[in-house]
């Protein structure tokens, strides 16, 4: 039951799965400790407002910044204003002890008006690379929480600020995690998902098919295709695994991807924050290829890091040829040792006690 005493927090995540997926994750851990947790987000946000372990979601205007031009800069200069002040509004009736934000300009509004409300207020990076709109709020607010021990940018005076607690993944990502990697054999099918979100599935939905049918005909017997692919796609996606006359499971969005995860040998992924948060609790060996032209090569700096703990293999997209990915395919799984090197690397990397510490952080400042 709750009283004028529960302590009250507020999330703020934009819409995108990297921010929002942590967020639910803490809103589990704060619930299970009798937290009332409210969720601010932007108007993205909408798709998974329902099941969100929030007691309310609030949608507060927000804005990237995505171009330089005068016009572009005051357009989200004045949606930023708007939101800001209806976040200062929002502070004040619900009346938070403390505010966390997990990056993105959305966060922007709800962390300046707690800092104008005078409330303590959390940032959580989920990336290597502090982002540009978490570089503009380090200042402001009392913690910066960590998902990766080195984090680009978070230096100088804001390094006292930085708690590593790793990235939240949700209690699904958990509970799979108990499951032990099953090393392929010669004898048994070998399940390869592929997955990386919209752009990352037109990428390889144009690759994967023409490098799967370059391999050996008795790997390609054994071989199971679990693919994302957009909805314009996934006819000719299909219809070249049937060429191929390869297994295939082909679908734009999988709702049990923790699980699918857990039951493949190998990955094929963008890396973004969740997905290397995924990988690595799970402990299940990828191919990381970074999405490109990133503001800040975030992707890059994430799968650059998972790699050189051996717990992963990264290919930039200019350099994801048919030919290139097929003979890795086949060296990988011809080679079960390096696939299970590489899970117990990735393991040995995951930090499934993030959403504990990052909950915890919370608890100190609340109290």
């Amino acid at each position: 039951m709750q009283n004028d005493n529960t302590p009250r927090v507020l999330l703020a995540a934009g819409g995108t799965g990297g921010h929002l997926f942590p967020a639910y994750a803490l809103a589990e851990e704060l619930g299970r400790r009798n937290y009332v947790v409210d969720l601010a987000t932007d108007m993205r946000g909408d798709r998974y407002g329902t099941g969100f372990p929030a007691r309310e979601i609030h949608k507060i205007p927000s804005a990237t910044l995505t171009s330089k031009s005068p016009v572009a800069i005051a357009r989200t200069l004045w949606t930023l204003c708007r939101g800001t002040s209806k976040a200062v509004k929002l502070l004040g009736e619900i009346r938070p002890s403390v505010v966390i934000g997990f990056g993105g300009y959305p966060t922007f509004p709800p962390l300046i008006a707690a800092k104008l409300r005078r409330i303590k207020a959390v940032l959580h990076e989920q990336n290597a690379v502090l982002g540009r709109a978490n570089r503009l709020l380090a200042a402001r607010v009392d913690a910066v929480a960590t998902s990766f021990e080195r984090v680009k940018f978070l230096d100088g005076a804001l390094t006292k600020k930085a708690r590593f607690t790793g990235n939240p993944v949700r209690k699904v990502v958990i509970d799979c995690a108990a499951r032990s990697y099953r090393t392929p054999d010669a004898t048994k099918t070998v399940q390869l998902l592929v997955f990386g979100g919209s752009q990352g599935a037109r990428l390889f939905s144009d690759t994967l098919p023409p490098s799967l049918q370059k391999l050996p005909l008795d790997l390609k017997q054994r071989l199971k295709v679990v693919q994302q692919a957009r909805e314009e796609d996934l006819e000719r996606v299909r219809n070249a695994y049937d060429v191929c006359g390869i297994q295939a499971e082909v679908a734009p969005f999988f709702t049990n991807l923790p699980e699918i995860m857990a039951n493949s040998q190998l990955i094929v992924a963008r890396a973004g924050a969740s997905t290397i948060a995924e990988l690595t609790v799970l402990g299940r060996p990828s191919i990381l290829v970074p999405l490109p032209h990133a503001l800040d090569n975030d992707q890059l700096q994430n799968a650059a890091q998972l790699a050189e703990s051996g717990g992963a293999w990264c290919i930039e997209q200019a350099e994801l040829t048919p030919e290139r990915l097929a003979r890795e395919l086949q060296h990988l799984i011809g080679t079960p040792s390096l696939l299970l090197d590489a899970a117990r690397a990735a393991k040995a990397q995951g930090k499934p006690d993030a959403v504990t510490r990052l909950a915890d952080l919370v608890g100190e400042l609340v109290g």
